[in-house]
């Protein structure tokens, strides 16, 4: 069976992954005095929509260093919907330049969110996102889950899920579907983020209690933005539950998680299991 956990609805006006990470990080900027929130992603972010909206509503202006991605629909949408939040866009032609501006942007009255919104404060949000799943399977509202499928980029949501379910009493592991490269550099970006995730949250993870992740490769195609035939037909199947996907993240996790329940996968192959 395939159960999805239905985080697009987790807040009224915009849901979605990010949402858990940002209540942290706009607590921590506000708590720091700041004024500005800069940022950083893709042109057709998810996190640089959903900073946009909060941060703006937080009472913060907001900043974003975009590097092109792809053209969609959807990227074109995300992108036209942060602009009308007041979004100020400042584009770096590559993500190898990316840095040096984020650095002229950076001042005193500015608050950095992380690409994906990912470091070890947001992801306890999945931290908490892990309890709050064990709380459910307790009280019968949900099978305990084999496995937990997701979406990764920048490893926030699997390295928070991770953490998290090391703490409590299910036995579920995490999938994360890679969506973006260069993959050992995604892979490695993952193990450091469970490692401070860890720390920060308090839990302990080695041989005894080890992260139970690990990072499905196959669904990656082209690369970063790019759709598949696979995540098409993907898109096709959850249109019919009235779910709407991303050809950039959710359609090709929605894939991996589908050829899971279809064949019972026990271990994802061909992946990379992180020790950590």
């Amino acid at each position: 069976n395939l159960w999805i956990k239905r985080d697009d609805l987790v807040a009224p006006r915009y849901g979605g992954n990010k949402v858990r990470k940002l209540e942290r990080l706009l607590v921590d900027a506000r708590a720091q005095k700041k004024r500005r929130i800069v940022t950083i992603g893709a042109g057709g972010s998810h996190q640089v929509l959903a900073t946009a909206i909060y941060g703006a509503d937080a009472g913060f202006e907001v900043e974003a260093v975009l590097v092109p991605q792809p053209g969609t629909d959807h990227a074109r949408a995300n992108l036209r919907l942060g602009l009308a939040q007041g979004l100020r866009v400042v584009v770096a032609p590559s993500w190898s330049a990316a840095p040096a501006v984020i650095s002229a942007l950076l001042g005193r009255d500015a608050y950095l969110f992380p690409l994906g919104g990912s470091n070890a404060l947001s992801s306890l949000g999945f931290v908490d996102a892990a309890k709050e799943l064990e709380a459910q399977v307790r009280a019968g509202e949900v099978p305990e889950p084999d496995v937990i499928v997701v979406a990764l980029g920048s490893g926030g949501t699997a390295s928070g899920l991770a953490v998290g379910l090391a703490a409590t009493s299910l036995a579920t592991r995490v999938v994360g579907v890679a969506v973006s490269p260069p993959l050992k550099v995604v892979e490695l970006m993952t193990q450091r983020l469970v490692k401070k995730t860890a720390a920060l949250a308090g839990v302990t993870i080695d041989d005894a209690r080890p992260a139970r992740l690990e990072i499905d490769r196959r669904w990656l195609g082209r690369g970063y933005g790019f759709s598949t035939h696979e995540g098409d037909l993907a898109m096709a199947e959850a249109s019919r539950f009235g779910l709407l996907l991303d050809p950039t993240y959710t359609a090709k996790a929605y894939a991996a998680a589908l050829d899971h329940a279809r064949t019972k996968r026990g271990v994802t192959r061909p992946s990379t299991s992180l020790h950590v």
